[in-house]
């Protein structure tokens, strides 16, 4: 499994820079890739819950993304487009080496939690950031366009 899940990694990373390089890239390449990233992970996450390797924090680096997605349906400005971000591509790559990592039979046992929990904190960090942006954005509109509209009505 671990060899399966770190030539998986290697592969879409391989693949993801050729795109990007070559500027090859369209939203849909875009959004499959980042789905199939998902599923790896909820994979991955559900393996190492089952196996007894980590305990349920693990669940949280593999169903974090479509938690947010069900969180759309509540909140429907969660749905809005994202600027692409590094900081996204960056801690997506730590998800899923966090998920690969206890996979390792060398890995030490001392290390699996505080792997997993770091990694966990620092997706939630950053699922925060981005369910945050957009309430950040509509309050800046809305503060804008009044702001308009009342420097329109002093010059009137």
């Amino acid at each position: 499994m671990f060899g399966i899940a770190v030539v998986g990694l290697a592969m879409g990373g391989l693949d993801s820079y050729i795109v990007r390089r070559d500027r090859m890239t369209t939203p849909f390449d875009t959004r499959f890739e980042m789905e199939v990233d998902a599923l790896l992970g909820a994979v991955l996450s559900y393996i190492l819950w089952q196996s007894g390797t980590t305990g349920p924090e693990v669940l949280i680096l593999g169903f974090m993304w479509y938690t947010f997605v069900l969180a759309g349906f509540a909140l429907p400005w969660l749905n809005g487009s994202l600027l692409e971000s590094f900081r996204r591509k960056a801690i997506c790559v730590v998800q899923i080496a966090a998920l690969i990592f206890p996979l390792c039979l060398v890995a030490p046992a001392v290390l699996l939690s505080p792997v997993v929990t770091t990694a966990s904190a620092t997706l939630i960090w950053s699922f925060a950031a981005d369910t945050l942006w957009p309430i950040v954005v509509r309050a800046t509109l809305i503060c804008d366009n009044r702001l308009l509209a009342l420097g329109s009505k002093n010059h009137d």
